[in-house]
């Protein structure tokens, strides 16, 4: 493991090697998360279906389909916190393998808690591989840069979630030990890259020695910031998880058309959210955050509201460019300034507080939308309003714009 790279303080100027050098890292670690969505996407929309006739209960399904977040809940801030201490190329790798070697093992003769397990293990590797991923990209991209760097990222993963539900689909739920084997391989060859890379390896670091202790992460008002936002996007997300197909079922929707309107969202924010991390590092990076919640949560509200097919699914079309808007601005917001060593545990923190927001809203949205339809988008909506409000409060101290430094020369 290297020893820690002296880092340019804020505002320094790169020198064009340098700048060319960490851009292809993370060139590199966007293919890795392409290749791990890509695989995760095939198997997720038919999985389901698949437990079903494996004779699961409706209970046991939804169970299962939850160990994936209940797993990020409890395994993303330790696998930050060990990304602080061994660095970040060892948990990638063993991130990467875990889920493997866990996709692999669904083709086995198990009983209903045996997927449970699986998709347990499933959960704690996907959540640890995106920690340690941005964790690594913050550690070396300088802030002027830094949302345009993140929001590769994010767009290689939603580009794997949109690409893969095609492949699954055309497989189909009869051969699903198909899709289980090629996501195993998908996963593993996403290791190869991290394994190779001269340039991941370069920029990789270690902060602690074996046996020393760490500090605790200071809390600031731009993190703090960041944790009311993840909360707030947590809160939909999870409402769209349980009862997004619902509603549109509820709407007369085809089963193509319910597939389509997922599409619809994640292919339009591939591409935003590339726009999203250039204004966040240009713009004011609170308003876009601010602004991007506000408009996921307008459009939450007002969902249960509209009864035609076709608008929804360009309500949802355009409801991409506020989540594209806000992810890169918080991640730049929640990481400037703060210490190499703290940013896995800060990653950590950030994801824990989402999908808890997360595990929560879908665990109840089920039943609420029972009693009525708009229940579960007016509340989420409602306290995701609240949530942003005191996010935008607690950042009115908080530089919202990078000063952009001239480029240095060779």
């Amino acid at each position: 493991m290297n020893e820690e790279p002296e880092l340019a303080p804020i505002g320094a100027p790169e020198t064009p090697e340098e700048a060319a050098e960490v851009d292809r890292m993370v060139g590199r670690l966007s293919f890795v998360v392409f290749l791990e969505w890509l695989g995760a996407g095939a198997v997720l929309p038919l999985l389901p279906l698949y437990l079903k006739n494996q004779g699961a209960s409706s209970g046991m399904v939804g169970l299962t389909m939850s160990a994936f977040f209940l797993a990020g809940l409890a395994t993303q801030f330790p696998a930050g916190r060990l990304t602080d201490r061994i660095g970040r190329r060892p948990v990638l790798i063993g991130g990467l393998l875990t889920y493997a070697i866990a996709s692999a093992a669904l083709i086995l003769p198990i009983n209903a808690w045996g997927f449970f397990a699986l998709r347990f293990v499933q959960g704690g590797a996907a959540g640890a591989v995106e920690v340690a991923s941005l964790a690594l990209v913050a550690a070396n991209i300088p802030i002027e840069r830094r949302g345009r760097a993140v929001s590769r990222i994010f767009s290689a993963q939603l580009g794997g979630t949109a690409i893969g539900p095609i492949f699954g689909a055309l497989v189909g739920v009869a051969h699903m030990g198909i899709l289980f084997l090629t996501t195993a391989v998908i996963c593993s060859l996403a290791a190869v890259p991290v394994l190779t890379s001269r340039t991941i390896k370069a920029h990789d670091v270690a902060h602690h020695e074996p046996g020393s202790t760490m500090e605790k992460v200071p809390m600031s008002r731009a993190l703090t910031g960041a944790l009311l936002a993840a909360v707030s996007l947590g809160l939909g997300i999870g409402v769209y998880e349980a009862c997004w197909s619902l509603l549109m079922h509820s709407r007369g929707a085809t089963t193509f058309q319910i597939g389509l309107s997922w599409t619809a969202f994640s292919v339009p924010y591939v591409v935003l959210v590339r726009v999203g991390g250039w204004l966040a590092d240009h713009a004011d990076r609170r308003l876009m955050a601010g602004g991007g919640i506000v408009m996921s949560c307008a459009f939450c509200a007002a969902y249960p509201f509209v009864h035609s097919v076709p608008a929804l699914l360009v309500m949802g079309f355009m409801e991409s460019a506020g989540f594209a808007s806000a992810l890169p601005s918080i991640q730049a917001l929640m990481t400037e300034g703060r210490k190499a060593s703290e940013l896995g545990r800060i990653q950590g923190l950030y994801a824990t507080c989402q999908t808890a927001a997360i595990a929560v809203a879908a665990a109840s949205a089920g039943a609420l939308f029972g009693v009525a339809d708009y229940i579960p988008f007016i509340g989420a909506a409602a306290i995701g309003f609240a949530l942003v409000a005191g996010a935008l409060i607690t950042w009115l101290p908080v530089p919202g714009k990078v000063s952009q430094p001239q480029p240095a020369t060779s």
